[in-house]
Protein backbone atom coordinates (compact mmCIF):
# COMPACT_ATOMS: atom_id res chain seq x y z
CA UNK A 1 0.00 0.00 0.00
CA UNK A 2 2.85 2.15 0.85
CA UNK A 3 4.71 1.60 -2.46
CA UNK A 4 1.69 2.50 -4.52
CA UNK A 5 1.36 5.57 -2.72
CA UNK A 6 4.64 6.75 -3.39
CA UNK A 7 4.34 5.70 -6.71
CA UNK A 8 0.57 7.83 -6.96
CA UNK A 9 1.76 10.83 -5.44
CA UNK A 10 4.28 11.90 -7.94
CA UNK A 11 1.90 11.02 -10.62
CA UNK A 12 -1.05 13.14 -9.17
CA UNK A 13 1.80 16.02 -8.88
CA UNK A 14 3.25 15.95 -12.10
CA UNK A 15 -0.64 15.87 -13.24
CA UNK A 16 -1.84 18.59 -10.95
CA UNK A 17 1.10 20.89 -12.14
CA UNK A 18 0.68 19.82 -15.95
CA UNK A 19 -2.95 20.62 -15.55
CA UNK A 20 -2.52 23.94 -13.52
CA UNK A 21 0.50 24.94 -16.80
CA UNK A 22 -2.49 24.38 -19.02
CA UNK A 23 -4.93 25.69 -17.17
CA UNK A 24 -2.63 28.98 -17.33
CA UNK A 25 -1.73 29.09 -20.37
CA UNK A 26 -5.70 28.99 -21.34
CA UNK A 27 -5.81 31.73 -19.21
CA UNK A 28 -3.63 33.61 -20.37
CA UNK A 29 -4.27 33.11 -24.23
CA UNK A 30 -7.69 33.90 -23.16
CA UNK A 31 -6.42 37.34 -22.21
CA UNK A 32 -4.80 38.00 -25.08
CA UNK A 33 -8.06 37.08 -27.07
CA UNK A 34 -10.05 39.88 -28.87
CA UNK A 35 -13.32 40.32 -30.30
CA UNK A 36 -13.71 39.83 -34.31
CA UNK A 37 -16.59 41.75 -34.70
CA UNK A 38 -19.14 44.95 -33.50
CA UNK A 39 -21.36 44.06 -31.15
CA UNK A 40 -24.20 46.90 -31.58
CA UNK A 41 -25.99 46.22 -28.56
CA UNK A 42 -25.20 43.41 -25.09
CA UNK A 43 -27.93 44.02 -22.40
CA UNK A 44 -26.53 43.22 -19.06
CA UNK A 45 -30.38 42.84 -16.87
CA UNK A 46 -30.67 44.33 -13.66
CA UNK A 47 -29.66 41.79 -10.73
CA UNK A 48 -27.59 39.94 -13.24
CA UNK A 49 -24.09 38.26 -11.71
CA UNK A 50 -21.15 37.71 -12.95
CA UNK A 51 -21.57 34.53 -13.44
CA UNK A 52 -24.96 34.81 -15.87
CA UNK A 53 -22.79 37.58 -17.44
CA UNK A 54 -20.26 35.83 -18.56
CA UNK A 55 -22.51 32.80 -19.64
CA UNK A 56 -23.81 35.68 -22.54
CA UNK A 57 -20.65 36.25 -23.59
CA UNK A 58 -19.98 32.81 -24.22
CA UNK A 59 -23.03 32.22 -25.53
CA UNK A 60 -23.18 34.76 -28.05
CA UNK A 61 -19.46 33.94 -29.04
CA UNK A 62 -17.95 37.31 -27.30
CA UNK A 63 -15.61 35.50 -25.16
CA UNK A 64 -14.58 31.80 -25.98
CA UNK A 65 -14.37 30.80 -21.63
CA UNK A 66 -16.87 31.83 -18.95
CA UNK A 67 -15.37 30.57 -16.58
CA UNK A 68 -12.32 32.77 -17.51
CA UNK A 69 -14.01 35.78 -17.69
CA UNK A 70 -15.48 35.12 -14.64
CA UNK A 71 -12.11 34.36 -12.66
CA UNK A 72 -10.56 37.24 -14.17
CA UNK A 73 -13.61 39.64 -12.51
CA UNK A 74 -12.65 37.75 -8.85
CA UNK A 75 -9.60 38.79 -9.54
CA UNK A 76 -9.35 42.19 -10.51
CA UNK A 77 -12.50 42.58 -8.09
CA UNK A 78 -14.25 43.72 -10.59
CA UNK A 79 -17.01 40.62 -10.02
CA UNK A 80 -19.49 42.84 -7.93
CA UNK A 81 -19.05 45.86 -9.90
CA UNK A 82 -20.84 44.82 -13.06
CA UNK A 83 -23.63 47.90 -14.04
CA UNK A 84 -26.65 46.96 -15.71
CA UNK A 85 -27.87 48.46 -19.38
CA UNK A 86 -26.69 48.25 -23.00
CA UNK A 87 -23.77 48.36 -24.11
CA UNK A 88 -21.93 48.50 -27.94
CA UNK A 89 -18.68 46.43 -28.19
CA UNK A 90 -15.78 46.91 -30.87
CA UNK A 91 -13.93 45.17 -32.90
CA UNK A 92 -10.54 44.37 -31.24
CA UNK A 93 -11.70 44.95 -27.32
CA UNK A 94 -10.49 41.96 -25.25
CA UNK A 95 -11.36 40.62 -21.99
CA UNK A 96 -10.45 43.29 -19.89
CA UNK A 97 -11.08 46.15 -21.69
CA UNK A 98 -15.17 44.49 -21.80
CA UNK A 99 -15.03 43.97 -18.37
CA UNK A 100 -13.82 47.94 -17.50
CA UNK A 101 -16.93 48.93 -19.73
CA UNK A 102 -19.20 47.02 -17.87
CA UNK A 103 -17.80 48.13 -14.51
CA UNK A 104 -17.58 51.89 -15.80
CA UNK A 105 -21.24 51.61 -16.79
CA UNK A 106 -20.33 52.88 -20.37
CA UNK A 107 -23.50 52.09 -21.74
CA UNK A 108 -25.45 52.90 -25.26
CA UNK A 109 -26.37 57.06 -24.67
CA UNK A 110 -29.87 58.10 -27.06
CA UNK A 111 -30.29 61.07 -27.37
CA UNK A 112 -33.69 63.00 -27.00
CA UNK A 113 -34.38 66.87 -27.86
CA UNK A 114 -36.57 69.57 -26.02
CA UNK A 115 -36.51 72.48 -28.62
CA UNK A 116 -36.91 76.22 -27.25
CA UNK A 117 -40.05 78.25 -28.36
CA UNK A 118 -42.35 74.58 -27.62
CA UNK A 119 -45.59 74.05 -25.49
CA UNK A 120 -45.77 71.56 -22.70
CA UNK A 121 -47.77 69.54 -24.72
CA UNK A 122 -45.08 69.19 -27.48
CA UNK A 123 -42.77 67.94 -24.93
CA UNK A 124 -45.25 65.77 -23.86
CA UNK A 125 -45.22 64.78 -27.29
CA UNK A 126 -41.80 64.07 -27.93
CA UNK A 127 -41.46 61.97 -24.92
CA UNK A 128 -44.55 59.74 -25.76
CA UNK A 129 -43.03 59.46 -29.26
CA UNK A 130 -39.31 58.34 -28.16
CA UNK A 131 -39.27 54.49 -28.26
CA UNK A 132 -36.04 54.65 -26.15
CA UNK A 133 -37.75 56.72 -23.00
CA UNK A 134 -40.08 53.80 -20.76
CA UNK A 135 -43.86 55.14 -20.84
CA UNK A 136 -45.16 55.64 -16.70
CA UNK A 137 -46.62 58.32 -16.76
CA UNK A 138 -50.76 58.91 -17.64
CA UNK A 139 -52.66 61.97 -18.79
CA UNK A 140 -53.58 62.79 -15.62
CA UNK A 141 -49.75 62.29 -14.52
CA UNK A 142 -48.96 65.01 -16.78
CA UNK A 143 -51.41 67.18 -15.85
CA UNK A 144 -49.96 66.91 -12.29
CA UNK A 145 -46.14 66.79 -13.01
CA UNK A 146 -44.98 69.35 -11.20
CA UNK A 147 -45.82 67.71 -7.73
CA UNK A 148 -44.36 64.01 -8.92
CA UNK A 149 -41.01 66.03 -9.77
CA UNK A 150 -38.96 66.47 -6.82
CA UNK A 151 -37.65 69.75 -6.94
CA UNK A 152 -35.94 71.47 -4.00
CA UNK A 153 -38.04 74.86 -4.34
CA UNK A 154 -42.08 73.46 -2.99
CA UNK A 155 -43.26 77.15 -4.65
CA UNK A 156 -42.89 75.60 -8.06
CA UNK A 157 -45.29 72.52 -7.48
CA UNK A 158 -48.15 75.17 -7.55
CA UNK A 159 -47.25 76.14 -11.16
CA UNK A 160 -48.21 75.29 -14.44
CA UNK A 161 -45.67 72.99 -16.18
CA UNK A 162 -45.16 75.36 -18.93
CA UNK A 163 -41.64 77.16 -19.65
CA UNK A 164 -39.96 75.23 -16.41
CA UNK A 165 -37.92 72.80 -18.89
CA UNK A 166 -34.79 73.25 -20.45
CA UNK A 167 -34.60 72.83 -24.38
CA UNK A 168 -31.43 70.93 -24.58
CA UNK A 169 -30.35 67.59 -25.98
CA UNK A 170 -30.26 64.92 -23.66
CA UNK A 171 -28.67 62.02 -23.37
CA UNK A 172 -29.71 58.82 -21.34
CA UNK A 173 -29.45 54.78 -21.67
CA UNK A 174 -32.15 53.15 -23.14
CA UNK A 175 -35.49 52.75 -20.84
CA UNK A 176 -34.85 55.77 -18.85
CA UNK A 177 -38.04 56.65 -17.85
CA UNK A 178 -39.85 59.48 -18.84
CA UNK A 179 -40.27 61.00 -16.07
CA UNK A 180 -36.69 60.73 -15.48
CA UNK A 181 -36.01 62.63 -18.33
CA UNK A 182 -38.32 65.56 -17.84
CA UNK A 183 -36.56 65.61 -13.89
CA UNK A 184 -33.41 66.49 -15.46
CA UNK A 185 -34.88 69.00 -17.75
CA UNK A 186 -36.72 70.25 -14.93
CA UNK A 187 -33.49 70.69 -12.52
CA UNK A 188 -31.21 71.77 -15.66
CA UNK A 189 -33.42 74.87 -16.00
CA UNK A 190 -33.97 75.37 -12.30
CA UNK A 191 -30.39 75.45 -11.40
CA UNK A 192 -29.70 77.84 -14.51
CA UNK A 193 -32.15 80.20 -13.07
CA UNK A 194 -31.42 80.29 -9.51
CA UNK A 195 -27.22 80.54 -10.60
CA UNK A 196 -28.28 83.75 -12.03
CA UNK A 197 -30.96 85.12 -9.72
CA UNK A 198 -27.97 85.34 -6.61
CA UNK A 199 -26.04 87.94 -8.90
CA UNK A 200 -29.11 89.57 -10.63
CA UNK A 201 -29.75 93.16 -11.10
CA UNK A 202 -32.99 94.10 -10.10
CA UNK A 203 -35.85 94.69 -11.87
CA UNK A 204 -39.20 96.47 -11.42
CA UNK A 205 -41.49 93.62 -12.09
CA UNK A 206 -39.33 90.83 -11.86
CA UNK A 207 -39.54 89.84 -7.69
CA UNK A 208 -39.45 86.11 -8.06
CA UNK A 209 -36.90 83.45 -10.28
CA UNK A 210 -40.47 82.30 -11.70
CA UNK A 211 -40.75 86.32 -13.09
CA UNK A 212 -37.53 85.80 -14.92
CA UNK A 213 -38.74 82.64 -16.89
CA UNK A 214 -41.81 84.31 -17.92
CA UNK A 215 -40.33 87.21 -19.31
CA UNK A 216 -37.60 85.32 -20.54
CA UNK A 217 -40.24 82.75 -22.77
CA UNK A 218 -41.46 86.06 -23.91
CA UNK A 219 -38.18 87.04 -24.99
CA UNK A 220 -37.43 83.52 -26.73
CA UNK A 221 -40.86 83.88 -28.74
CA UNK A 222 -40.23 87.91 -29.52
CA UNK A 223 -36.72 87.51 -30.91
CA UNK A 224 -35.70 86.68 -34.80
CA UNK A 225 -32.20 86.79 -34.72
CA UNK A 226 -30.10 85.28 -31.71
CA UNK A 227 -28.02 89.24 -32.03
CA UNK A 228 -31.15 91.01 -31.29
CA UNK A 229 -32.33 89.24 -27.75
CA UNK A 230 -30.39 90.74 -25.04
CA UNK A 231 -32.38 94.48 -27.11
CA UNK A 232 -35.42 91.97 -27.28
CA UNK A 233 -35.28 91.82 -23.40
CA UNK A 234 -34.24 95.25 -22.76
CA UNK A 235 -37.65 96.65 -23.93
CA UNK A 236 -39.68 94.51 -21.92
CA UNK A 237 -37.98 95.32 -19.04
CA UNK A 238 -38.33 99.04 -19.81
CA UNK A 239 -41.75 98.80 -20.31
CA UNK A 240 -42.26 97.17 -16.52
CA UNK A 241 -40.07 99.81 -14.94
CA UNK A 242 -41.94 102.21 -17.01
CA UNK A 243 -45.58 100.61 -15.72
CA UNK A 244 -46.35 100.42 -19.74
CA UNK A 245 -47.98 97.04 -21.43
CA UNK A 246 -45.46 94.56 -22.83
CA UNK A 247 -47.68 94.22 -26.06
CA UNK A 248 -46.63 91.25 -27.09
CA UNK A 249 -48.26 88.97 -29.40
CA UNK A 250 -47.31 85.88 -28.51
CA UNK A 251 -49.04 86.12 -25.07
CA UNK A 252 -52.07 86.75 -26.78
CA UNK A 253 -51.56 84.03 -28.92
CA UNK A 254 -51.05 81.49 -26.23
CA UNK A 255 -54.27 83.05 -23.90
CA UNK A 256 -56.32 82.42 -27.40
CA UNK A 257 -55.46 78.50 -27.54
CA UNK A 258 -57.65 76.46 -30.04
CA UNK A 259 -59.19 79.40 -31.30
CA UNK A 260 -56.06 80.74 -32.62
CA UNK A 261 -55.94 80.15 -36.26
CA UNK A 262 -52.83 81.75 -37.52
CA UNK A 263 -53.61 85.51 -37.49
CA UNK A 264 -54.31 87.82 -34.95
CA UNK A 265 -57.25 90.43 -35.45
CA UNK A 266 -57.88 93.63 -33.75
CA UNK A 267 -60.47 92.21 -31.53
CA UNK A 268 -58.32 89.45 -30.53
CA UNK A 269 -56.16 92.32 -28.96
CA UNK A 270 -59.03 93.96 -27.32
CA UNK A 271 -60.41 91.13 -25.69
CA UNK A 272 -59.13 90.50 -22.23
CA UNK A 273 -57.64 87.32 -20.98
CA UNK A 274 -54.75 87.01 -18.29
CA UNK A 275 -52.38 86.64 -21.22
CA UNK A 276 -54.00 89.59 -23.24
CA UNK A 277 -50.65 92.52 -22.55
CA UNK A 278 -52.46 94.53 -24.75
CA UNK A 279 -55.20 95.05 -22.05
CA UNK A 280 -53.18 94.09 -19.08
CA UNK A 281 -50.26 95.49 -17.74
CA UNK A 282 -47.47 93.51 -16.00
CA UNK A 283 -46.07 89.68 -16.79
CA UNK A 284 -48.47 87.25 -17.82
CA UNK A 285 -49.68 84.75 -14.85
CA UNK A 286 -47.49 81.70 -16.75
CA UNK A 287 -44.48 81.30 -19.45
CA UNK A 288 -45.88 80.97 -22.52
CA UNK A 289 -43.12 78.58 -24.10
CA UNK A 290 -39.90 76.54 -23.22
CA UNK A 291 -37.23 79.44 -22.70
CA UNK A 292 -33.85 78.82 -24.41
CA UNK A 293 -30.60 79.30 -21.98
CA UNK A 294 -29.64 82.46 -24.33
CA UNK A 295 -33.48 84.25 -23.29
CA UNK A 296 -32.84 83.28 -19.76
CA UNK A 297 -29.34 84.93 -19.81
CA UNK A 298 -30.81 87.54 -22.03
CA UNK A 299 -33.25 88.78 -19.17
CA UNK A 300 -30.68 88.80 -16.78
CA UNK A 301 -27.90 90.69 -19.14
CA UNK A 302 -30.25 93.00 -21.00
CA UNK A 303 -28.85 95.41 -23.11
CA UNK A 304 -28.66 98.38 -22.28
CA UNK A 305 -30.31 101.56 -22.98
CA UNK A 306 -33.99 103.21 -23.25
CA UNK A 307 -34.78 101.06 -25.73
CA UNK A 308 -38.80 100.99 -25.81
CA UNK A 309 -40.28 99.72 -28.56
CA UNK A 310 -39.16 97.33 -32.02
CA UNK A 311 -40.59 96.10 -35.03
CA UNK A 312 -39.78 92.94 -37.58
CA UNK A 313 -37.10 94.74 -40.54
CA UNK A 314 -38.26 91.32 -42.43
CA UNK A 315 -35.05 89.88 -42.89
CA UNK A 316 -35.14 88.30 -39.16
CA UNK A 317 -33.80 91.42 -37.46
CA UNK A 318 -35.78 93.72 -35.68
CA UNK A 319 -35.19 97.82 -35.69
CA UNK A 320 -35.27 99.06 -32.12
CA UNK A 321 -36.43 102.66 -30.92
CA UNK A 322 -37.04 104.87 -27.87
CA UNK A 323 -39.12 106.56 -28.57
CA UNK A 324 -42.98 106.00 -30.09
CA UNK A 325 -42.51 108.51 -32.99
CA UNK A 326 -39.80 106.88 -34.07
CA UNK A 327 -41.24 103.33 -34.11
CA UNK A 328 -44.13 105.13 -35.83
CA UNK A 329 -41.52 105.85 -38.63
CA UNK A 330 -40.04 102.04 -38.06
CA UNK A 331 -43.49 100.27 -39.27
CA UNK A 332 -44.36 102.88 -41.88
CA UNK A 333 -41.03 102.14 -43.19
CA UNK A 334 -40.70 98.20 -42.44
CA UNK A 335 -44.04 96.94 -42.77
CA UNK A 336 -46.41 99.03 -44.55
CA UNK A 337 -43.78 100.06 -47.32
CA UNK A 338 -43.28 104.05 -46.63
CA UNK A 339 -47.39 103.91 -46.26
CA UNK A 340 -47.77 106.52 -43.55
CA UNK A 341 -51.60 106.47 -44.03
CA UNK A 342 -51.98 102.53 -43.74
CA UNK A 343 -50.15 103.24 -39.97
CA UNK A 344 -53.17 102.35 -37.72
CA UNK A 345 -50.89 102.11 -34.42
CA UNK A 346 -52.67 105.27 -33.45
CA UNK A 347 -56.14 104.43 -33.52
Amino acid sequence: MKFIFKFLLPLILIIGTVAIYFGYTEYQQFQAQTLNRDISSFEIKKGSSIRTVAKQLEEKGIVKRALFFTILAKLNKQDTKIKAGEYALKSGMNPKQILDKFTKGATLQYQTQILEGKRFTDIVSTIRSDQNLKQTLSDDDYKNIMIKLKTKNKEYQQFKPEGLFLPDTYSSPRNSTDLEFLQRSHDALIKLVDKHWQNRTKFKGINTPYDAIILASIVEKETGDPADRNKVARVFINRLQKGMMLQTDPTVIYGMGDKYKGNIRKKDLKADTPYNTYTRTGLPPTPIATPSKASIEAVFNPADGDLLYFVAKGDGTSYFSKTYAEHKRAVVKYLLNGNAKRYQGDK
